[in-house]
């Protein structure tokens, strides 16, 4: 039923109950998960100047290491899985990777960010991934 698992990432621990399900699946359906975290521009272009590359690259380590920490726990479980960073706007990367790469399902938890950061992003990026994407979304709490 499910061969491609999305499973977002912010790097926060939320996530973390997000995989276990995603694991869960994974195991039960002999699926690949995909691990995605999103460079997000808008965080980009409010910083321009001489910090924009310093803070580009702040960013794109902190996504290798979210990516990285999904990565391992797929491995302990003896799962495949792909890494993959983007840079845009996180649900709209979301749901564009989830149909470019042939995704089943995507999991995630709708508490990534603390309150204030969903209010900076104008809304929770789960509930606009829910709300576009064309597969099922399993919003863990």
């Amino acid at each position: 039923m499910y061969d491609d698992i999305l499973v977002p990432t912010d790097g926060s621990e939320a996530v973390d109950r997000a995989l276990e399900h995603a694991i869960r699946l994974a195991s039960d359906h002999d699926a690949r998960v995909h691990a995605l975290y999103v460079v997000d521009r808008r965080i980009v272009t409010a910083n321009s100047g001489d910090l924009r590359d310093e803070l580009v690259a702040d960013l794109e380590a902190q996504g290798e290491e979210a990516v990285s920490a999904v990565l391992e726990r797929t491995a302990e479980a003896d799962l495949d899985a792909e890494r993959v960073i983007r840079r845009g706007t996180p649900d709209t990367e979301i749901v564009a990777y989830a149909e470019e790469a042939g995704i089943d399902v995507i999991v995630m938890s709708p508490e990534g960010k603390s309150p204030r950061e969903r209010l900076r992003s104008l809304g929770s990026v789960s509930d606009r991934v829910a709300d576009d994407a064309s597969v099922p979304v399993f919003l863990i709490k």
